[in-house]
């Protein structure tokens, strides 16, 4: 079981950068594929970014160059740097889990098995 909390989010003027961390309990945590998806207000939850427990890396097409996914497996902790941030950027962005990595660009919310309960990224313009 993999426990999930989400942090960083906030109010942003547009062009700026936000990091978001996700800090994941369990031991197993470096066995897990870690996803960041997000949810704009009447919005299916979307994809933004994935990484796998070797480090590699998969972005929804449109955050390609402005968002980077990382993770610290010593710290049980996944990363998400969000540059040049826009006013569509504004949504909840949730940290997920999952054992399987997906190697397309489009994850599924419902293939990830663990989630947190979001944080709140709002770009002004």
């Amino acid at each position: 079981q993999v426990q999930l909390v989400e942090s960083g989010g906030g109010l942003v003027q547009a062009g700026g950068s936000l990091r978001l961390s996700c800090a994941a309990s369990g031991r197993t945590f470096s066995r897990y594929a870690m996803g960041w998806f997000r949810q704009a207000p009447g919005k299916e939850r979307e994809f933004v970014a994935g990484i796998s427990w070797t480090g590699i890396t998969v972005y929804y097409d449109s955050m390609k160059g402005r968002f980077t996914i990382s993770r610290d497996n010593t710290k049980n902790t996944v990363y998400l740097q969000m540059n040049s941030l826009k006013p569509e950027d504004t949504a909840v962005y949730y940290c997920a889990a999952d054992p399987y990595f997906h190697y397309d660009d489009h994850w599924q919310a419902s293939d990830m098995n663990h989630w947190g309960k979001g944080t709140l990224v709002t770009v002004s313009s």
